[in-house]
């Protein structure tokens, strides 16, 4: 600590992200990238880009990224938002629009930056119990006979699928929670939609209170970039863009842009790439199951495991103890699982063969 930090900084309890471990021929499992490459043509985009062009600042739009992100989804430019990763995103929609009177609502057990963002903030916030079985409850989010206004949300948000759990609710579930807080802006952060669920971009075009944010850094491959987006209303894009103005006006510099661009246009590759990520996940969760473990269902790229008779702090301990890295969290209801990311099916044999050798079986 030190007598010059402010008081806000004093208050704060940084997100810790997953470790980037430096060992020889380790098996990294723990921070849920995507075990394959970029597509081609992005790699061959950011070649492009390298040049006498690096000495001009980037387009502070990127209008080139946010007309492919439109075409892709079927919306107009002005309803996409684009970021240095979703992690800026996030952080700018809490300061615009997340930030009311009332607090923000958010599952327990999700993604444990949304905590920090709120007190980097100062926003109140609320945590809402997931079910037993690790699922987001609809009707928690929705009006209670007799509830007064003041009891409801300010603002929503929570992942989809859930993070670190990998539960999917459907969108229909979705649409569910966003038609039933009118008043309030409902974010919907689908940094894995696309191992397995359906987007709510789709519902933008009819709910003016909702936002939904995607990464590059997931099923694009492109964590190094550092690209992210959102999709909803102008209104709503607008107010991201009157925070990131205020804060830096060039999020994403001309090689991250050039590769992103390459990235949307590539959808063969982008396919098959999170195709085989899906058949490898299916794979895994069978492997681990006639190992007797719990494996909660997911459409993410990872999968969230526990074992009836071994602690979870003492199986990752021993993982890595053979240079295989996983994600464990100590928090409550959740401190007996690990975090697995699907890797190549290699990695995920060296995986499944470690644990066959810890179990006994």
């Amino acid at each position: 600590m030190s007598r010059f930090w402010s008081a806000v900084v004093h208050g704060l309890t940084p997100y810790v992200p997953g470790e980037q471990p430096k060992l020889d021929n380790l098996v990294k499992l723990n921070t849920n990238e995507h075990p394959y490459g970029p597509s081609p043509k992005a790699l061959e985009a950011i070649r492009a880009a390298t040049g006498d062009g690096l000495r001009l600042y980037p387009d502070p739009n990127a209008d080139a990224l946010k007309a492919a992100l439109a075409k892709r989804h079927g919306v107009r430019p002005q309803q996409i938002f684009v970021g240095n990763g979703s992690d800026e995103v996030l952080a700018h929609a809490f300061m615009a629009l997340l930030k009311h009177d009332r607090a923000l609502w958010f599952p327990d057990i999700t993604y444990s930056f949304y905590p920090v963002y709120c007190g980097l903030y100062g926003i109140a916030h609320r945590s809402i119990p997931l079910a037993e079985d690790f699922a987001i409850r609809v009707e928690d989010y929705l009006a209670q006979p007799g509830q007064a206004a003041t009891e409801r949300p300010g603002a929503i948000i929570f992942p989809n699928p859930n993070a670190p759990t990998g539960r999917l609710l459907a969108l229909a579930e979705v649409e569910r929670i966003v038609a039933g807080n009118s008043d309030a802006v409902v974010l919907v952060d689908e940094a894995y939609v696309d191992f397995g669920g359906e987007s709510a971009i789709a519902l933008v075009d009819r709910y003016p209170n909702l936002l939904v944010t995607h990464t590059f850094s997931k099923s694009r491959s492109l964590a190094g970039l550092r690209v992210g987006y959102a999709v909803g209303h102008a209104e709503l894009i607008e107010g991201l863009e009157r925070v990131k103005n205020s804060f830096n006006s060039y999020p994403l510099d001309r090689l991250a842009i050039a590769g992103a661009v390459a990235s949307v246009e590539d959808e063969d590759y982008f396919r098959a790439s999170c195709a085989k990520v899906i058949e490898t996940r299916d794979k895994l969760v069978a492997d681990l199951q006639a190992l007797d473990f719990e494996v909660l269902p997911s459409a993410a790229n990872f999968i969230f495991a526990r074992h009836p008779a071994r602690d979870g702090a003492e199986l990752t301990a021993e993982l890595r103890k053979r240079a295989i890295i996983v994600r464990h969290f100590k928090a409550a209801r959740i401190d007996q699982f690990m975090r697995i990311t699907v890797g190549t099916d290699a990695q995920c044999g060296v995986l499944v063969g470690a644990l066959k050798e810890i179990l006994g079986a």
